[in-house]
């Protein structure tokens, strides 16, 4: 099925994201309907692209789900499927490949090639951002905090020496920057 970025387009994204982590991954679906929210406070600052942005803050972890956990690899995964399985929309697709800098994830599992080949990343840089900054001051259960508490979250809960803690050290300086340019956006709106 082709889709279109509008409000049909957002429902179907929570109707997949739904099926795949609702019961199986409560937390994981708990964080994907927080990050989503996160992405409706920035219909301003993002416009047209705003149910983009939606759609892909509450698909981005669908990899995690068992069924589509191919390669152990989330946002492979979960490109994948929405591609394969569901036609997605490229950008989409891209976005929910590359979110939260995952290429620098996939270099450390021997995986970049591969992502960038199938996914490449997307030239707008206010939705890369946008997604990182939805996706990194979200809580594992959904809850709004700073790109600070959530980076120090991710590294406890997984191991400064894992693969993932090495994933986060290297891009923290590009997550928090990320944040800044979409907290200065979000300070610039007219209020």
């Amino acid at each position: 099925m082709y889709v279109t970025m509008d409000e049909e387009t957002v429902g179907w994204a929570a109707g997949v994201a739904e099926t795949e982590l609702g019961l199986a991954l409560p937390r994981r679906w708990a964080h994907s309907q927080g990050v989503a929210a996160r992405a409706v406070e920035l219909g301003n600052i993002l416009g047209e692209d705003s149910d983009l942005l939606v759609a892909a803050a509450t698909l981005h972890d669908v990899g995690y789900a068992a069924r589509l956990a191919l390669t152990g690899f989330h946002p492979l995964d979960g490109a994948r499927f929405l591609r394969d399985e569901h036609g997605a929309d490229d950008r989409l697709v891209r976005l929910v490949a590359n979110h939260s800098f995952a290429l620098l994830e996939a270099e450390e599992r021997g995986l970049r090639d591969v992502l960038e080949a199938e996914f490449p990343l997307l030239d707008d840089q206010r939705l890369v951002d946008a997604l990182v900054y939805c996706d990194m001051t979200t809580t594992p259960d959904g809850e709004v905090t700073s790109v600070e508490a959530r980076l120090t979250e991710i590294t406890t809960r997984y191991g400064a020496d894992s693969l993932v803690g090495r994933f986060i050290r290297r891009a923290a300086p590009d997550i928090v920057a990320a944040v800044g340019r979409v907290e200065a956006a979000l300070a610039a709106q007219p209020r």
